[in-house]
Protein backbone atom coordinates (compact mmCIF):
# COMPACT_ATOMS: atom_id res chain seq x y z
CA UNK A 1 0.00 0.00 0.00
CA UNK A 2 1.39 3.56 -0.35
CA UNK A 3 2.19 6.15 1.81
CA UNK A 4 -1.07 7.13 4.41
CA UNK A 5 -2.16 10.82 4.10
CA UNK A 6 -0.48 13.09 6.79
CA UNK A 7 -2.49 13.70 9.87
CA UNK A 8 -2.74 16.52 11.62
CA UNK A 9 -1.08 16.11 15.32
CA UNK A 10 -4.13 17.67 17.13
CA UNK A 11 -6.32 15.14 14.81
CA UNK A 12 -4.67 11.87 15.43
CA UNK A 13 -3.77 9.93 18.94
CA UNK A 14 -1.96 6.49 19.29
CA UNK A 15 -2.89 4.12 22.25
CA UNK A 16 -2.24 0.37 22.78
CA UNK A 17 -4.82 -2.22 23.72
CA UNK A 18 -4.22 -2.68 27.12
CA UNK A 19 -1.43 -0.14 27.73
CA UNK A 20 -1.74 0.80 31.23
CA UNK A 21 -0.54 4.76 30.45
CA UNK A 22 -3.79 5.89 31.00
CA UNK A 23 -3.84 4.31 34.24
CA UNK A 24 -6.26 1.18 34.30
CA UNK A 25 -6.63 -1.60 33.81
CA UNK A 26 -7.52 -3.56 30.58
CA UNK A 27 -9.80 -5.71 32.58
CA UNK A 28 -11.21 -3.19 35.34
CA UNK A 29 -12.34 -4.96 38.70
CA UNK A 30 -15.37 -3.86 40.69
CA UNK A 31 -17.88 -4.74 38.07
CA UNK A 32 -20.21 -7.12 36.65
CA UNK A 33 -19.28 -9.47 34.09
CA UNK A 34 -21.72 -11.20 31.72
CA UNK A 35 -20.74 -14.97 32.52
CA UNK A 36 -22.93 -17.45 30.45
CA UNK A 37 -26.52 -17.06 29.14
CA UNK A 38 -28.79 -18.39 31.67
CA UNK A 39 -30.74 -20.40 29.64
CA UNK A 40 -27.68 -22.75 28.83
CA UNK A 41 -27.77 -23.86 32.75
CA UNK A 42 -30.14 -26.30 33.97
CA UNK A 43 -31.35 -26.90 37.83
CA UNK A 44 -29.02 -29.04 39.20
CA UNK A 45 -25.98 -28.41 37.27
CA UNK A 46 -22.73 -26.36 37.75
CA UNK A 47 -20.11 -25.79 34.48
CA UNK A 48 -16.62 -24.67 34.23
CA UNK A 49 -15.94 -20.81 33.04
CA UNK A 50 -12.73 -18.83 33.21
CA UNK A 51 -13.56 -15.17 34.08
CA UNK A 52 -10.22 -12.57 34.27
CA UNK A 53 -8.12 -15.50 34.28
CA UNK A 54 -9.76 -16.74 37.37
CA UNK A 55 -11.40 -20.09 37.30
CA UNK A 56 -14.65 -19.90 38.32
CA UNK A 57 -17.76 -22.70 39.05
CA UNK A 58 -21.07 -21.49 37.64
CA UNK A 59 -23.76 -23.36 38.64
CA UNK A 60 -27.64 -23.28 39.29
CA UNK A 61 -29.58 -25.13 42.41
CA UNK A 62 -32.57 -27.72 42.89
CA UNK A 63 -34.27 -24.60 43.56
CA UNK A 64 -33.05 -22.57 40.38
CA UNK A 65 -31.09 -19.85 42.05
CA UNK A 66 -27.47 -19.45 40.90
CA UNK A 67 -24.27 -19.03 42.26
CA UNK A 68 -20.42 -18.74 41.87
CA UNK A 69 -17.04 -19.63 43.55
CA UNK A 70 -13.85 -20.06 42.63
CA UNK A 71 -13.11 -23.64 40.71
CA UNK A 72 -10.45 -24.59 42.91
CA UNK A 73 -10.74 -26.78 46.06
CA UNK A 74 -8.55 -25.57 49.24
CA UNK A 75 -7.43 -28.66 50.12
CA UNK A 76 -5.04 -29.78 46.95
CA UNK A 77 -6.27 -27.27 44.30
CA UNK A 78 -8.06 -29.88 41.95
CA UNK A 79 -10.64 -27.90 40.20
CA UNK A 80 -14.16 -28.30 41.61
CA UNK A 81 -15.65 -28.92 38.04
CA UNK A 82 -13.45 -31.96 37.86
CA UNK A 83 -16.43 -33.55 40.59
CA UNK A 84 -19.80 -33.99 41.22
CA UNK A 85 -23.01 -31.61 41.69
CA UNK A 86 -26.31 -32.80 43.07
CA UNK A 87 -28.02 -29.55 43.53
CA UNK A 88 -27.16 -28.67 46.65
CA UNK A 89 -23.59 -29.85 47.33
CA UNK A 90 -20.32 -29.93 45.21
CA UNK A 91 -17.96 -33.13 46.08
CA UNK A 92 -14.52 -32.66 45.21
CA UNK A 93 -13.14 -35.56 43.12
CA UNK A 94 -10.07 -36.26 44.78
CA UNK A 95 -10.85 -36.41 48.70
CA UNK A 96 -14.54 -35.99 48.07
CA UNK A 97 -15.12 -32.49 50.30
CA UNK A 98 -18.24 -30.85 50.05
CA UNK A 99 -19.07 -27.34 49.73
CA UNK A 100 -22.37 -25.56 49.71
CA UNK A 101 -23.06 -23.00 46.93
CA UNK A 102 -21.68 -20.35 49.25
CA UNK A 103 -18.20 -21.82 49.02
CA UNK A 104 -18.01 -22.82 52.59
CA UNK A 105 -16.80 -26.51 53.33
CA UNK A 106 -19.57 -29.16 54.68
CA UNK A 107 -18.06 -32.19 55.17
CA UNK A 108 -14.31 -33.95 55.19
CA UNK A 109 -14.98 -37.46 54.92
CA UNK A 110 -11.66 -38.85 55.67
CA UNK A 111 -11.58 -37.23 59.02
CA UNK A 112 -12.51 -38.94 62.20
CA UNK A 113 -15.11 -38.41 64.88
CA UNK A 114 -12.02 -36.95 66.96
CA UNK A 115 -10.95 -34.18 64.81
CA UNK A 116 -14.52 -33.64 63.67
CA UNK A 117 -14.82 -31.84 67.17
CA UNK A 118 -11.90 -29.81 66.70
CA UNK A 119 -11.47 -28.41 63.09
CA UNK A 120 -14.19 -25.58 61.86
CA UNK A 121 -15.55 -26.53 58.67
CA UNK A 122 -17.29 -23.66 58.43
CA UNK A 123 -13.62 -21.45 57.98
CA UNK A 124 -12.77 -23.46 55.72
CA UNK A 125 -14.08 -22.70 51.91
CA UNK A 126 -13.08 -21.52 48.66
CA UNK A 127 -14.21 -17.80 47.61
CA UNK A 128 -17.60 -17.19 46.38
CA UNK A 129 -18.16 -14.27 43.58
CA UNK A 130 -21.89 -12.58 43.97
CA UNK A 131 -23.76 -13.95 41.20
CA UNK A 132 -27.25 -12.99 39.96
CA UNK A 133 -29.21 -13.73 36.96
CA UNK A 134 -31.70 -10.78 35.15
CA UNK A 135 -33.37 -11.56 31.85
CA UNK A 136 -32.12 -14.75 31.80
CA UNK A 137 -28.43 -13.76 31.93
CA UNK A 138 -26.27 -14.55 34.72
CA UNK A 139 -23.99 -11.95 35.77
CA UNK A 140 -20.70 -12.35 38.33
CA UNK A 141 -19.17 -9.61 40.17
CA UNK A 142 -15.27 -9.59 39.62
CA UNK A 143 -14.52 -7.66 43.17
CA UNK A 144 -11.73 -8.19 45.42
CA UNK A 145 -11.60 -9.78 49.06
CA UNK A 146 -12.13 -6.26 50.15
CA UNK A 147 -15.19 -5.76 48.21
CA UNK A 148 -18.43 -4.74 50.28
CA UNK A 149 -21.27 -7.34 50.86
CA UNK A 150 -23.30 -9.22 47.84
CA UNK A 151 -26.38 -6.92 49.26
CA UNK A 152 -24.19 -3.89 49.03
CA UNK A 153 -23.34 -3.99 45.27
CA UNK A 154 -24.74 -2.10 42.49
CA UNK A 155 -27.57 -4.15 40.08
CA UNK A 156 -26.08 -5.68 37.40
CA UNK A 157 -26.53 -3.79 34.21
CA UNK A 158 -30.08 -3.67 33.15
CA UNK A 159 -31.71 -4.76 29.84
CA UNK A 160 -34.29 -3.41 28.09
CA UNK A 161 -35.93 -6.77 27.73
CA UNK A 162 -38.93 -9.24 28.50
CA UNK A 163 -39.32 -12.97 28.32
CA UNK A 164 -36.32 -15.54 27.18
CA UNK A 165 -33.88 -14.97 24.56
CA UNK A 166 -34.46 -15.87 21.15
CA UNK A 167 -31.18 -16.45 20.45
CA UNK A 168 -27.81 -16.43 22.52
CA UNK A 169 -24.43 -17.15 21.34
CA UNK A 170 -20.79 -17.44 22.61
CA UNK A 171 -17.95 -16.88 20.89
CA UNK A 172 -14.24 -17.57 21.89
CA UNK A 173 -12.04 -14.34 20.14
CA UNK A 174 -8.38 -14.77 20.14
CA UNK A 175 -7.68 -11.46 21.24
CA UNK A 176 -7.10 -8.56 24.10
CA UNK A 177 -10.22 -7.69 26.17
CA UNK A 178 -9.37 -3.53 24.61
CA UNK A 179 -9.33 -5.15 21.14
CA UNK A 180 -12.40 -6.85 21.70
CA UNK A 181 -14.33 -4.04 23.05
CA UNK A 182 -12.90 -1.03 20.77
CA UNK A 183 -14.55 -3.52 17.72
CA UNK A 184 -17.59 -4.07 19.67
CA UNK A 185 -18.24 -0.08 19.84
CA UNK A 186 -16.55 0.74 16.21
CA UNK A 187 -18.95 1.99 13.87
CA UNK A 188 -17.34 1.60 10.81
CA UNK A 189 -15.87 -1.51 10.03
CA UNK A 190 -19.62 -2.78 9.08
CA UNK A 191 -19.52 -2.66 5.60
CA UNK A 192 -16.23 -4.30 5.35
CA UNK A 193 -15.68 -7.33 8.07
CA UNK A 194 -19.85 -7.86 7.51
CA UNK A 195 -20.00 -8.56 3.69
CA UNK A 196 -23.40 -9.97 2.70
CA UNK A 197 -26.01 -9.39 0.61
CA UNK A 198 -28.30 -8.44 3.33
CA UNK A 199 -26.16 -5.96 4.84
CA UNK A 200 -24.12 -2.14 4.45
CA UNK A 201 -21.99 -2.73 1.51
CA UNK A 202 -18.51 -0.70 0.98
CA UNK A 203 -20.15 0.80 -2.24
CA UNK A 204 -23.05 2.72 -0.64
CA UNK A 205 -21.27 4.32 2.24
CA UNK A 206 -23.05 7.17 3.33
CA UNK A 207 -22.08 9.93 5.86
CA UNK A 208 -23.49 9.92 9.73
CA UNK A 209 -24.27 12.33 12.20
CA UNK A 210 -25.63 10.55 15.17
CA UNK A 211 -26.04 12.27 18.34
CA UNK A 212 -24.52 10.92 21.89
CA UNK A 213 -24.67 11.42 25.00
CA UNK A 214 -23.09 10.11 28.59
CA UNK A 215 -24.77 7.38 30.31
CA UNK A 216 -23.93 5.10 33.66
CA UNK A 217 -20.20 4.56 32.89
CA UNK A 218 -20.55 4.86 28.91
CA UNK A 219 -22.27 6.46 26.57
CA UNK A 220 -25.42 6.00 24.43
CA UNK A 221 -26.09 6.94 20.72
CA UNK A 222 -29.68 8.36 21.08
CA UNK A 223 -32.52 7.40 19.59
CA UNK A 224 -32.86 7.22 15.83
CA UNK A 225 -34.01 5.89 12.48
CA UNK A 226 -31.74 3.25 11.61
CA UNK A 227 -29.59 3.52 8.40
CA UNK A 228 -31.29 3.33 5.11
CA UNK A 229 -28.17 1.44 3.42
CA UNK A 230 -28.65 -1.69 5.35
CA UNK A 231 -30.95 -3.64 3.69
CA UNK A 232 -31.70 -6.37 6.11
CA UNK A 233 -33.42 -3.45 8.14
CA UNK A 234 -35.30 -2.24 5.17
CA UNK A 235 -36.90 -5.56 5.32
CA UNK A 236 -38.36 -4.15 8.17
CA UNK A 237 -41.80 -2.41 7.48
CA UNK A 238 -43.42 0.15 9.83
CA UNK A 239 -41.31 2.93 11.38
CA UNK A 240 -38.29 1.63 13.47
CA UNK A 241 -36.33 3.78 15.50
CA UNK A 242 -32.77 2.39 17.58
CA UNK A 243 -31.05 3.47 20.69
CA UNK A 244 -27.83 1.87 21.00
CA UNK A 245 -25.88 2.39 24.44
CA UNK A 246 -22.34 1.11 26.10
CA UNK A 247 -21.17 0.66 29.76
CA UNK A 248 -18.22 -0.66 30.97
CA UNK A 249 -16.40 -3.45 31.23
CA UNK A 250 -17.68 -3.85 27.76
CA UNK A 251 -21.50 -4.27 27.61
CA UNK A 252 -23.46 -2.94 23.94
CA UNK A 253 -27.21 -2.79 24.05
CA UNK A 254 -29.36 -2.39 20.73
CA UNK A 255 -32.75 -1.40 22.02
CA UNK A 256 -34.83 -0.98 18.38
CA UNK A 257 -38.58 -0.36 18.67
CA UNK A 258 -41.03 -1.62 15.36
CA UNK A 259 -43.93 0.16 15.36
CA UNK A 260 -46.20 0.77 18.39
CA UNK A 261 -46.19 -2.58 19.96
CA UNK A 262 -42.81 -4.28 19.05
CA UNK A 263 -39.09 -4.48 19.90
CA UNK A 264 -35.84 -6.16 19.35
CA UNK A 265 -33.15 -6.07 21.69
CA UNK A 266 -29.44 -6.96 21.21
CA UNK A 267 -27.02 -7.75 23.58
CA UNK A 268 -23.71 -8.05 23.04
CA UNK A 269 -20.69 -8.00 25.91
CA UNK A 270 -17.20 -9.03 26.05
CA UNK A 271 -15.87 -10.86 29.08
CA UNK A 272 -12.11 -11.38 29.18
CA UNK A 273 -11.05 -14.56 29.82
CA UNK A 274 -7.43 -14.47 29.27
CA UNK A 275 -4.79 -12.03 28.27
CA UNK A 276 -5.10 -12.75 24.63
CA UNK A 277 -8.65 -14.56 24.88
CA UNK A 278 -12.30 -12.35 25.05
CA UNK A 279 -15.50 -14.14 25.37
CA UNK A 280 -18.00 -12.33 23.02
CA UNK A 281 -21.85 -13.08 24.43
CA UNK A 282 -24.44 -11.79 21.27
CA UNK A 283 -27.93 -12.46 22.92
CA UNK A 284 -30.96 -11.23 21.14
CA UNK A 285 -34.87 -10.83 22.89
CA UNK A 286 -37.86 -10.02 20.31
CA UNK A 287 -41.70 -9.63 20.70
CA UNK A 288 -42.18 -9.98 16.59
CA UNK A 289 -44.13 -13.34 16.17
CA UNK A 290 -42.45 -13.18 12.72
CA UNK A 291 -39.29 -12.68 13.83
CA UNK A 292 -39.94 -16.21 15.92
CA UNK A 293 -40.85 -17.92 12.91
CA UNK A 294 -37.82 -16.84 11.02
CA UNK A 295 -36.26 -17.96 13.78
CA UNK A 296 -34.49 -21.08 11.92
CA UNK A 297 -33.05 -18.66 9.51
CA UNK A 298 -31.86 -16.16 11.85
CA UNK A 299 -29.59 -18.81 13.61
CA UNK A 300 -27.24 -19.29 10.74
CA UNK A 301 -27.54 -15.80 9.75
CA UNK A 302 -26.56 -14.23 13.41
CA UNK A 303 -24.01 -16.70 13.83
CA UNK A 304 -22.24 -16.28 10.33
CA UNK A 305 -22.41 -12.56 11.52
CA UNK A 306 -20.69 -12.95 14.44
CA UNK A 307 -17.72 -15.49 12.88
CA UNK A 308 -17.57 -12.69 10.73
CA UNK A 309 -16.15 -10.45 13.56
CA UNK A 310 -13.83 -13.53 14.58
CA UNK A 311 -12.59 -13.78 12.11
CA UNK A 312 -11.73 -9.95 12.28
CA UNK A 313 -10.77 -9.77 15.84
CA UNK A 314 -8.39 -12.82 15.30
CA UNK A 315 -6.75 -11.35 12.24
CA UNK A 316 -6.00 -8.39 13.90
CA UNK A 317 -4.62 -10.13 16.64
CA UNK A 318 -1.79 -11.37 14.17
CA UNK A 319 -0.73 -8.01 13.65
CA UNK A 320 -0.35 -7.59 17.29
CA UNK A 321 2.24 -9.90 17.76
CA UNK A 322 4.12 -7.21 15.82
CA UNK A 323 3.20 -3.90 17.02
CA UNK A 324 0.64 -2.82 19.49
CA UNK A 325 0.21 1.10 18.25
CA UNK A 326 -3.31 2.09 17.79
CA UNK A 327 -3.90 5.10 15.20
CA UNK A 328 -7.17 7.14 16.58
CA UNK A 329 -8.99 9.38 14.06
CA UNK A 330 -11.64 11.78 14.63
CA UNK A 331 -15.08 10.51 14.21
CA UNK A 332 -15.10 7.61 13.69
CA UNK A 333 -12.83 6.39 16.77
CA UNK A 334 -13.93 8.75 18.90
CA UNK A 335 -16.26 5.92 20.71
CA UNK A 336 -12.59 3.91 21.34
CA UNK A 337 -10.78 6.98 23.01
CA UNK A 338 -14.33 7.58 25.29
CA UNK A 339 -13.68 3.97 26.16
CA UNK A 340 -10.39 4.64 27.45
CA UNK A 341 -10.96 7.73 29.10
CA UNK A 342 -14.14 6.08 31.27
CA UNK A 343 -11.70 3.63 32.31
CA UNK A 344 -9.03 6.02 33.44
CA UNK A 345 -11.77 8.12 34.86
CA UNK A 346 -13.11 4.95 36.85
CA UNK A 347 -9.46 4.18 37.80
CA UNK A 348 -8.68 7.63 39.44
CA UNK A 349 -12.45 7.83 41.07
CA UNK A 350 -11.49 4.54 43.15
CA UNK A 351 -8.49 5.63 43.87
CA UNK A 352 -9.49 9.21 45.20
CA UNK A 353 -12.39 7.79 46.97
CA UNK A 354 -14.58 10.49 45.15
CA UNK A 355 -17.75 9.87 42.68
CA UNK A 356 -17.43 8.86 39.01
CA UNK A 357 -16.98 12.31 36.94
CA UNK A 358 -18.24 10.75 33.09
CA UNK A 359 -16.00 11.84 30.88
CA UNK A 360 -18.43 11.89 27.48
CA UNK A 361 -19.42 15.09 26.24
CA UNK A 362 -22.94 15.25 24.51
CA UNK A 363 -22.04 16.21 21.04
CA UNK A 364 -22.71 15.00 17.49
CA UNK A 365 -20.26 12.42 15.90
CA UNK A 366 -19.66 12.45 12.20
CA UNK A 367 -18.32 9.47 10.04
CA UNK A 368 -19.20 7.30 6.38
CA UNK A 369 -19.69 4.28 6.50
Amino acid sequence: MGDSAPVLPSEVSTAAAGDDAAGAPAAPRGLWYLAMPGTRLKRGTAVHRTLLDEPVLIGRDNAGAVFAMRDICPHRAMPLSAGRFDGETVTCAYHGWQFGTDGVCRNIPSLVEEYRKTIRLDRIGTRSYPCREAQHLIWVYMGDDREAADQDLPAPPEIPARGRPGIAETLDLECHFDDAVIGLIDPAHGAYVHRNWWWRSSKTLTEKAKRYAPSELGFTMVRHAPSANSRIIRMLRGEKTVEISFRLPGVRVEHMTLGDRHTYVGVTAMTPVSEYRTAMHHVMYWSHPLMTLAKPIAIPVTRNFLNQDRTAMNRQREGRRKSDAAMLLPDADTPAKWYMALKKELAAARAEGRDFRNPVPETVLRWRS
